[in-house]
């Protein structure tokens, strides 16, 4: 993994926040787990955008910051579940918000994408 040059000012909330839920799909992992799709392969299949690769970081990540815990199960083929700890739920509300904000604000966003960029 990436280890930068300079120790990060984590003194700010936003940041801290930033670093914890910062990424393409963090997310959407964790409204996937929310919902029960708890396997890697099931995530992957609800979020095709993403390789799975990148899930596995992303959730690699997610369980480094304690705001999901995993289980293997001792079964062939190999079986890993992954569920929000009380730490992940927390977060649940705020996720909530920005859904909504999301899709309040999907016709102006997408027509702003749409338009060509101004130089």
């Amino acid at each position: 993994m990436y280890q930068p040059k300079m120790e990060e000012d984590l003194g700010c909330g936003i940041r801290v926040a930033f670093k914890v839920f910062g990424g393409k799909w963090k997310l959407c992992i964790i409204d996937a787990i929310n919902r029960g799709i708890t396997r890697p392969h099931e995530i992957h299949k609800e979020i095709r955008e993403a390789p799975l690769r990148v899930i596995e970081m992303q959730l690699a990540e997610l369980l480094q910051h304690q705001i999901i815990e995993k289980s293997a199960f001792d079964v062939f083929p190999k079986k890993t579940e992954y569920r929000l700890t009380p730490l992940g739920e927390s977060v649940l509300p705020i996720l909530s918000q920005i859904d909504r904000w999301g899709t309040e604000n999907s016709p102006i966003v997408l027509s702003a994408s749409a338009a060509p960029a101004l130089h």
